[in-house]
């Protein structure tokens, strides 16, 4: 490895990407335009966004250690998230869309109250901040290990570059790293896999080289029960996850919002097979790695066969994927703090100038916070087993009862308050006091189908045993209300003076937002032509990847130029969200 090159490819993408973050400081009007794009985001850019929320250095660390373990499997888990996302698109982000609420913890205090929104608020934030924390880990890891440097200040320092340009620039500016992350790790891996291939002798010599039962959809601990269950979280989660509604409320309409989990759900059918190839090839080459070290597979495929330059391309193409998952984290759990702690609790009649301080100031805290998790993952057992025990243990809990609310007139708050509860308590029952204190502990499969399922069951039960005495909640009724009057609201005089003065302003941010994908899309294709000439090998691969990229960067630059003027009155805020049950 060429430490001084990779070096420098890693400070130069990262200046640029903080100068994105800088364009964007002065974008940001109010919280419909920080935290939301102004409700009118092109779905393209939502879904590539989404994809890349998704996605993380912990995709490489977590996924890759499986891969490197277990082969196929590895892809099949993934593969669970397109089958979330379908089902999102079906029916799920139209709904999230038409609620009309700027964030999820809105559409929870609208619908089931003062305090399920506090109680789900608290809870949020610590998994947030606990998730996206632990995944900052495995990144600093990977630029620790490559570039010879101490963990704790890679940590800390990757920490606080990830929190300044997301308190800065806000949704936008989030959005276009998503962007621009997904286009360098495209070309990084499309660059690696060909290498890798070469290395190992081809196709039918990693074939021939792994275990025989590398290429079976189901292995080791990764069984059907387990993929099923995962099935059933992944549609929570990704039709659920607060990080993820703030994507389908940021766009134009329920069918805008379609579109940007159907685009999600393409991506995930292609990508994990392109994504996890290399550590399974580095199976084939050194099967030697254990425990811990497995977590080391894709960084040392990538050493082995990039050459100078590349691989600080890749580094820094995993450092800024998992910044831009946390960075969404910290968007939304600083847009509902501002929007419904702040201005909700504390100081309903707070300036745009006031809202968008707290905002950035709020950034920082929690950003702090995950900085402070990421330091603590090793002492846990390392990423897999800490993101996937917070998913087990709050999931369901936290996720499930909100959804069933989109679409239910019985839920009432008391219910839902006793369900997430006993599902938490369940749950954490398992995890932790059950291997303390009896001895025993839970499968992968079983753990994350009881963390899934008692929620489900007990609102499948709830809602049966209204049904049959016709109930329907108060807060059903209360909500209904409060909709007419935002509908009442919205059609004076006064707010569609407003409104179309924003929505002026919106197209502009979202023009602006556009053309500075199209030139960060430049900026990129340069610099891996320079990097074609610094290369030993693969140059010609870098070369034509770069050709492709600059040619991708038109339809950017077109669609910007493209752009209608709409108005917030032409989404469908007049259609109460259950107005078909």
């Amino acid at each position: 490895m060429n430490t001084t090159i990779d070096t420098a490819v890693i400070v130069i993408f990262s200046a640029f990407v903080l100068g994105i973050g800088m364009l964007f400081a002065r974008t940001g009007r109010n919280l419909k335009s920080f935290f939301a794009g102004g409700e009118a985001v092109p779905w393209f850019i939502g879904g590539l966004s989404l994809f890349m929320s998704f996605f993380s250095a912990g995709t490489f660390v977590a996924w890759g250690s499986i891969a490197y373990k277990y082969g196929w499997v590895a892809i099949t888990i993934q593969w669970t998230m397109c089958i979330g996302a379908l089902v999102t698109g079906l029916y799920l982000a139209p709904r999230w869309k038409a609620a009309g609420a700027l964030t999820a913890a809105e559409f929870i205090r609208e619908r089931l109250g003062l305090t399920v929104q506090k109680v789900y608020i608290f809870i949020f934030t610590l998994v947030s901040i606990f998730i996206k924390g632990s995944v900052l880990y495995p990144v600093a890891k990977l630029v620790s290990s490559s570039l010879n440097l101490p963990i704790v200040p890679c940590t800390i320092g990757l920490g606080l570059f990830m929190i300044a340009y997301t308190a800065v620039g806000g949704l936008w500016a989030v959005m276009v790293t998503d962007i621009l992350q997904f286009v360098v790790l495209s070309a990084a891996v499309f660059i690696l896999l060909p290498l890798s291939l070469d290395k190992v002798g081809g196709f039918d010599g990693f074939t021939q080289a792994v275990p025989a039962d590398f290429f079976s959809p189901l292995n080791g601990e990764y069984t059907i029960g387990f993929v099923l269950a995962f099935v059933l979280y992944h549609i929570a989660y990704i039709g659920g996850n607060w990080t993820f509604v703030q994507r389908y409320t940021s766009v134009d309409s329920p069918k805008s919002a379609r579109k940007v989990a159907f685009l999600f759900a393409g991506l995930y059918l292609i990508s994990p097979i392109i994504w996890m190839m290399p550590p399974m090839i580095y199976k084939a080459i050194n099967p030697g790695l254990v425990g811990l070290d497995t977590e080391n597979a894709y960084l040392k495929i990538c050493q082995l066969v990039l050459p100078p330059g590349l691989l600080g391309l890749m580094l820094t193409g995993m450092y800024f994927s998992t910044s831009a998952s946390a960075n969404t984290a910290l968007n939304v759990v600083s847009a509902v703090f501002t929007n419904d702690i702040y201005k909700g609790l504390i100081n309903p009649k707070a300036s745009d100038k006031q809202l968008i301080r707290v905002a950035r100031g709020s950034s920082w805290v929690f950003g702090l916070g995950m900085i402070g998790i990421a330091l603590l993952v090793p002492a846990a057992g390392g990423i897999v087993e800490v993101v996937l025990s917070i998913s087990a243990i709050s999931g369901g809990p936290l996720l499930a009862p909100p959804l069933w609310a989109l679409f239910s007139k019985r839920l009432t708050s008391r219910a839902t308050l006793w369900i997430t509860s006993i599902g938490l308590a369940v749950n954490l029952f398992f995890k932790v006091l059950s291997p303390l204190l009896l001895g025993f502990k839970l499968s992968r499969s079983w753990e994350t189908a009881i963390g899934m399922g008692i929620p489900l069951l007990l609102l499948l039960g709830y809602e049966l045993w209204a049904s049959s005495r016709t109930l329907v909640a108060d807060e059903y009724y209360r909500y209904l209300v409060a909709r007419q009057q935002k509908r009442d609201d919205a059609q004076s005089n006064e707010a569609q003076t407003e409104l179309a003065a924003e929505a002026i302003e919106v197209k502009k941010q979202n023009r602006f937002g556009l053309q500075v994908i199209a030139g960060s899309l430049v900026f990129t294709a340069l610099m891996l032509f320079g990097l074609s000439f610094l290369t030993v090998s693969g140059a010609g691969i870098t070369a034509g990847i770069a050709v492709v990229i600059l040619l991708a960067a038109l339809i950017p630059w077109r669609a910007a130029g493209t752009v209608v003027k709409t108005t917030s009155s032409n989404a469908p805020i007049d259609r109460p969200v259950n107005e078909q049950i």
